[in-house]
């Protein structure tokens, strides 16, 4: 395998000159209170996605004849339009295996790039063994999401940018999934400036890259669970698990409920939407899974290609997350003017009843008991305990 240098990163960065974006560094004060943290907004790339830089590099080390045979590739959705952009624009057949449970959106925004698309049945290592199969078929270029030095130095190309765009910083937080990303940043960085921290964030529900360092060897998960499917990677690669080994100071994982939160909070305060892999980096900020006192710090918003029919849910999960939503069951007597009154004490407490419903109480309780299941729009966990505590002070029963 070609042996990844610094040089190549610049050669990539030069490569992508008219193709991927520079994108921008935003301060983010808000997010963490005490920290001093900044947004690298990859989100807004091309493609919606970091991946682009990657495989259009590999892409332009092919020789003549590779791109005369096509290229194949497997994704979770953002690399496959990395790879079809990449394709397009240099005039080369490209087959993209997608999981099939992958975003819609992700599916038709790669085939707008004009390939054609094979689903899956599984995750994405399934697609990656199926991708493999048409590589030795039908004799394909196998363009690899992670596991590749080429496709490592593209990614590079974001940590050339954030050393001249803030060269003061005191530490990355990059999303892992494979490696390929963490480990082009982490390499060029370290290369560059060994005194800049770099720490890795992977879903609790693939932390593939997690047990692989913390038991010193390649290890591979039986099943991956998480909204955050661009991340959702069964087994790192063996290139990126040695360069994470050697260059990444720490690494960490985050909950789907802390991501949702994430989610909601960068587009609450920033305007900014992005993927659940595209949030973990803040949300590991957000949840203090990293100690960052003192540091300046940017977070890698990796990308923002979120299916909007997931949204919603992932908003309510914010929301319950950061406690700007919470549900009541409050026991009482059936009776007229209770409800007025529950209404009446959540009102002064500054509340807002978003839904009611009420219910008798079962076979053995008080003939005369109901329940009432309330959910609230709230300010934050302060807020809810401090209703709570009005509504006990009142002499009613939370249950």
């Amino acid at each position: 395998m070609k042996e990844l240098t610094l040089d190549n990163v610049y050669k990539a960065k030069y490569a992508l000159r008219d193709v991927a974006r520079e994108t921008d560094v935003l301060y983010a004060p808000k997010l963490k209170p005490g920290t001093e943290l900044y947004l690298k907004t990859e989100n807004l790339q091309v493609t919606g996605s970091f991946k682009v830089r990657g495989a259009y590099y590999k892409m332009s080390q092919l020789t003549e004849e590779e791109c005369a045979r096509g290229v194949v590739a497997c994704s979770a959705g953002n690399h496959a339009q990395g790879v079809a952009l990449a394709a397009q624009k240099r005039g080369i057949k490209a087959v993209i295996c997608l999981p099939d449970g992958a975003p819609i959106s992700k599916v038709e925004a790669t085939k707008s790039y004009g390939a054609e698309i094979r689903l899956v049945e599984g995750v994405y290592d399934d697609a990656y063994q199926e991708a493999l199969r048409l590589r030795d078929e039908e004799g394909y270029t196998f363009i690899h999401p992670f596991n590749d030095p080429d496709v490592i130095a593209g990614q590079g190309t974001i940590a050339l940018e954030l050393s001249e765009q803030l060269p003061d910083m005191d530490a990355i937080i990059v999303p892992i999934g494979g490696g390929g990303l963490i480990s082009g940043i982490a390499y060029t960085i370290k290369n560059l400036n060994p005194r800049v921290k770099v720490y890795g964030v992977q879903a609790s529900g693939a932390p593939s890259m997690v047990n692989s360092i913390h038991d010193s060897h390649i290890e591979r998960l039986d099943s991956v669970f998480t909204i955050a499917d661009g991340i959702a990677v069964k087994e790192p690669g063996s290139l990126t698990y040695e360069i994470c080994s050697g260059y990444v100071d720490e690494v960490v994982t985050v909950t789907d409920d802390e991501i949702s939160a994430a989610i909601l909070a960068l587009m609450e305060q920033h305007k900014l939407v992005t993927e659940g892999a595209g949030a973990v980096a803040v949300a590991a900020a957000m949840f203090d899974k990293l100690d960052l006192a003192g540091k300046k710090t940017v977070c890698l918003l990796s990308g923002g290609n979120i299916d909007v029919t997931i949204l919603s849910r992932v908003i309510n999960r914010g929301l319950l997350m950061s406690g700007r939503s919470c549900q009541l069951t409050i026991e009482l007597v059936d009776k007229p003017g209770q409800l007025l009154a529950v209404s009446r004490i959540i009102a002064e407490q500054g509340g807002n009843v978003t839904a009611v419903h009420h219910e008798h109480t079962n076979e053995g309780s008080d003939v005369n008991g109901c329940y009432l299941r309330l959910t609230l729009e709230t300010r934050n966990f302060e807020h809810i305990e401090k209703i709570k505590r009005a509504l006990s002070a009142n002499g009613l029963k939370i249950l």
